[in-house]
């Protein structure tokens, strides 16, 4: 096990294209690291670079203590878990996993014992004669899993490996990676596009954007705090609702004016958020999340923090209702290529709540909704950066 250090590392390619900008990460020993990214950020290259599959153009970059930028992929003490899985379709699953051991030409004993080993943590023992195309796409990932694990390695490298799975399977596979590494304590650097993995899986997730890196906490400081509008609109499933809002200051009050409405923020937000005083009169981003929309039924006393909207749509989950509605508020682009069309259609801007399952309202209703003003986020106009202090 070690730590892997990125400093200022950089990948321009022979065209002139920078992939990575001046990226700075420790993944310190034993941790679950995430990196997560829309389509096209460079999390994958940033990956290659630190397995060798890719030269880093500048900055340095250690595994332990020993600087790793001119080492061959063979010499680096890396496992990588592939997105294909990279199989070999001719060998059973006892000499996948054993493959490497045995170009390393350890002894025969200890490379049965170490694949029996494995197979054991896996669950794979009844299936080590069989060839891959004799197994389900989980089993599949389990052999690669127990080919990285036989190696002993100082780190885990690994690139979308659920992404070729069905719904329900990377849920369980997520579940069962996170809990693997967690016991086998192996440093583990893990590149997806999927926010919920990178929630449920990582002791901290690092967000890239175009090449930079955007913020780097857990998963809860991610969500709760998150330092620009991207990161808060990307980290978060529906995503959060950005709106085009003025502020105005009263004392140690506040208001909010989303399009033709206005809500009541409290002594409770600017106690939160000192900064947004310098905010009076000005514009801001509102960051609303699915969540913190409800149903005036239930909401209690909700007085001057109701909006009022019509009703499009209602997807129906069984504990909780997705609530679609418009607002005339301006809409803002988080930045997120992947994310879906926000722009207002005919004045009106699509939002989404997430409802109690009991809530009566149905499509076509103009509803009362409830805001929790004391978890919205505000952004500066310009610089797109959170407001607090």
């Amino acid at each position: 096990m070690a730590t892997v250090t990125l400093a200022g590392v950089n990948k321009v390619y022979d065209n002139g294209y920078h992939a990575i900008h001046d990226l700075s990460l420790d993944i310190i020993d034993g941790e679950f690291l995430v990196l997560v990214g829309p389509s096209g950020c460079g999390k994958s290259t940033a990956l290659r670079m630190i397995a060798g599959l890719e030269t880093i153009t500048s900055g340095e970059m250690k595994i332990g203590d020993r600087v790793v930028n001119d080492v061959e992929p063979k010499d680096r003490d890396i496992a990588m878990v592939f997105q294909n899985y990279a199989l070999y379709p001719h060998m059973s699953v006892a000499d996948n996993i054993g493959f490497a051991l045995k170009l390393a030409k350890v002894p025969k004993e200890e490379i049965a014992a170490r694949v029996q080993r494995a197979a054991e943590i896996l669950e794979l023992t009844t299936y080590l004669d069989r060839k891959p195309g004799q197994l389900s796409g989980g089993q599949r990932q389990r052999v690669a899993m127990g080919r990285a694990i036989v190696r002993q390695p100082a780190a885990f490298l690994m690139d979308e490996p659920l992404s070729n799975l069905d719904a329900k399977l990377r849920v369980q596979m997520r579940a069962e990676i996170a809990a693997l590494q967690r016991s086998l304590g192996v440093t583990t650097f893990y590149v997806t596009h999927d926010q919920v993995e990178a929630m449920t899986m990582g002791d901290r997730v690092a967000v890239i954007k175009d090449g930079y890196l955007q913020q780097v906490d857990t998963p809860q400081n991610l969500y709760d705090r998150p330092v620009n509008v991207f990161v808060a609109a990307f980290i978060g499933s529906p995503s959060m609702n950005l709106f085009d809002g003025r502020l105005a200051v009263a004392g140690d009050s506040a208001t909010v004016t989303l399009g033709s409405q206005t809500i009541s923020l409290g002594a409770g937000v600017l106690a939160a958020r000192p900064a947004l005083r310098n905010y009076d009169g000005r514009n801001v981003v509102v960051g609303i999340r699915p969540e913190d929309f409800e149903d005036i039924e239930f909401a209690g006393d909700a007085t001057g923090r109701t909006l009022t909207a019509p009703v499009k749509l209602i997807e129906a989950l069984g504990s909780e209702l997705m609530v679609h509605f418009s607002m005339d508020a301006p809409t803002v682009d988080s930045g997120d290529p992947d994310a879906p069309e926000t722009q207002p259609v005919d004045g009106q801007a699509n939002a989404v709540g997430r409802f109690n399952p009991r809530s009566r309202v149905r499509s076509g209703d103009t509803a009362t909704i409830a805001v929790s003003t004391e978890n919205l986020h505000f952004f500066d106009a310009e610089s797109r950066l959170a407001i607090w202090s």
